[in-house]
């Protein structure tokens, strides 16, 4: 049981593991987990109870006079063998269909209380002195585990919340241009990262497509690709090129010296005249299927990383962007797998778009980000953006 719940990371998981293993294993026919919330015991799990017996219960507050409450007010279990037992005790207590033995028992984590779990029992159960303690002890790791996984919860919580403000809500594309963005967290750790991506209406007719990386997958990470993201919004509506626009953003980086490195990859679009430019602070190139469905790298210098040196000079560099053609900026977490070249990983990435004849471009994205969805294998944050020259 030690084992099987050190492995759990979220609420939900502690609920699905406590119930699995506990009624097969301890013999109750009946199980109910309670957390402490603000006051009260909320129902976070059940098992061998109806949807509406459980939920009368739901939000009990913790100075009720119930077993369930006042086991966490004393930190002591109380164990009721027999239906008489629990009637002497509490005479309004509630019996479930044919229960007719309970345990009730504390979860308190590092002397906090943290919830309660209730076990019950179709026959009368004398409850030894064994059976007590090993209970008791079992009520203790369940503790453990669910304030972690509380905390766990809780951390998620605010990564998710912290990365949704910093992305950019949505993607509004100047008339003519087509867009469709991704973006998945690493799978392990806070799901929090410095990916991102932004498009941004520079000039009249002209609009600047960014996507880059910052080193790490923490809240610190996130900090500072807010700081570069807004650095980019500012200097593309004002009108730079992509390359002054990364020069600029470097100078920024190197003044505020956050002691990590960002890539960075600037693409100006300009559908009226046909034209890409687009400047490249170390990020990986961008592919560009054109009308007939070839595909290529769009090599351009590679610059240094944002953050490394003050005095750098990013080029940029023109090319022709035909109608129809689809424009792939993404990061290196869609091409880089363990064991695998980056090469012949970004060139399946180009056959993958090659071979896609989806008119739709939400489809595409959703057929190139396939084979990095499930989180268990996704070592990095993903960020995909595609941009379309609507014919």
């Amino acid at each position: 049981m030690a084992a099987t719940l050190a492995e759990a990371a979220g609420v939900r998981d502690v609920v699905e593991l406590v119930a699995d293993q506990i009624v097969p294993a301890f013999g109750p026919q009946g199980l109910v987990l309670m957390s402490a919330d603000e006051g009260r015991l909320r129902i976070i799990g059940h098992r061998g109870y109806s949807r509406e017996f459980v939920d009368r219960y739901d939000g009990t507050p913790l100075t009720a006079p119930v077993a369930d409450a006042q086991v966490l007010a004393t930190g002591v279990p109380v164990f009721f063998t027999s239906p008489e037992d629990l009637h002497r005790a509490h005479p309004h207590a509630p019996r479930y269909a044919d229960r007719s033995a309970w345990a009730f028992l504390p979860l308190i984590a590092s002397g906090r209380p943290v919830g309660s779990l209730i076990l019950s029992y179709a026959r009368p159960r004398p409850f030894p002195g064994a059976e007590r303690a090993m209970l008791t002890s079992l009520a203790g790791l369940i503790a453990q585990a669910l304030a972690r996984a509380r905390l766990y919860d809780a951390k998620h919580s605010l990564a998710h919340s912290l990365q949704t403000s910093l992305l950019p809500h949505g993607l509004v594309p100047l008339p003519g241009v087509g867009v469709a963005a991704r973006y998945l967290p690493a799978g392990h750790g806070m799901d929090v990262g410095g990916d991102f991506y932004d498009l941004i209406r520079a000039a009249p007719g002209t609009v600047i497509a960014v996507i880059g990386d910052v080193q790490g997958h923490d809240p610190n990470a996130a900090a500072l690709m807010g700081q570069v993201r807004t650095a980019v919004h500012a200097h593309a509506t004002a009108g730079a090129s992509p390359g002054d626009i990364l020069d600029r953003t470097n100078r920024l980086l190197n003044d505020l010296d956050p002691d990590r490195f960002t890539s960075c990859l600037i693409v100006e679009l300009d559908p009226a005249r046909h034209r890409l430019r687009l400047a490249t602070a170390g990020h990986p190139p961008p592919l560009l299927r054109g009308p007939d469905g070839r595909t290529r790298l769009l090599e351009s210098p590679p610059g240094l990383l944002l953050g490394i040196a003050p005095d750098v000079a990013y080029t940029t560099t023109g090319v022709p962007w035909e109608p129809g053609s689809v424009l792939a900026l993404y990061t290196d977490g869609l091409v880089e797998t363990p064991g695998v070249d980056i090469g012949t990983s970004t060139a399946e990435l180009s056959g993958r778009l090659a071979r896609s004849r989806s008119e739709d471009l939400d489809a595409l994205a959703d057929g190139l980000i396939r084979h990095v969805k499930d989180p268990a294998h996704r070592t990095d944050d993903v960020a995909l953006l595609l941009v379309r020259h609507e014919p």
